[in-house]
């Protein structure tokens, strides 16, 4: 079964889990090169069985808003991604707006999610939701 584990951005036990896929050019290319980033202002929502990590999403907490960006899901499993966007929205407070930079092949789960498209690029779309419970 499949377990949601929530990291803050500079805990140590946040490297083992992330650092060999983070590294990987595999994952990489599949975050379109860009590399992901950390600090005391994210939290990093990992899913994983049996140790093995299924995905993550850092969530940046900003001034105004929480932000998804640079995320990994493995095989681009849509189960994984919506299963942590879900733990995401429960977590964050009522009110709050949740902003995601989401590659165009994950719109669909994001728009299953109340997530609406705000701003269009050639490979991202900005979306956002007000968090409501």
């Amino acid at each position: 079964m499949m377990e949601i584990m929530k990291l803050g951005g500079t805990d140590e036990r946040l490297y083992p889990l992330v650092g060999p896929l983070v590294m990987n050019p595999k994952v990489l290319k599949q975050n379109n090169n860009f590399p992901f980033r950390t600090a005391e202002n994210y939290v990093w929502y990992i899913a994983g069985t049996d140790g093995h990590v299924q995905g993550f999403v850092p969530l940046e907490k900003k001034k105004n808003e929480y932000v998804v960006n640079n995320y990994y899901i493995e095989n681009k499993s849509v189960c994984v991604l919506k299963a942590l966007l879900e733990k995401i929205s429960d977590d964050v407070k009522d009110d709050t707006t949740l902003a995601a930079v989401v590659l165009l092949e994950d719109v669909p789960a994001f728009k299953e999610l109340e997530f609406s498209v705000e701003k269009e690029w050639t490979r991202y779309v900005r979306m956002k939701k007000i968090n409501k419970k």
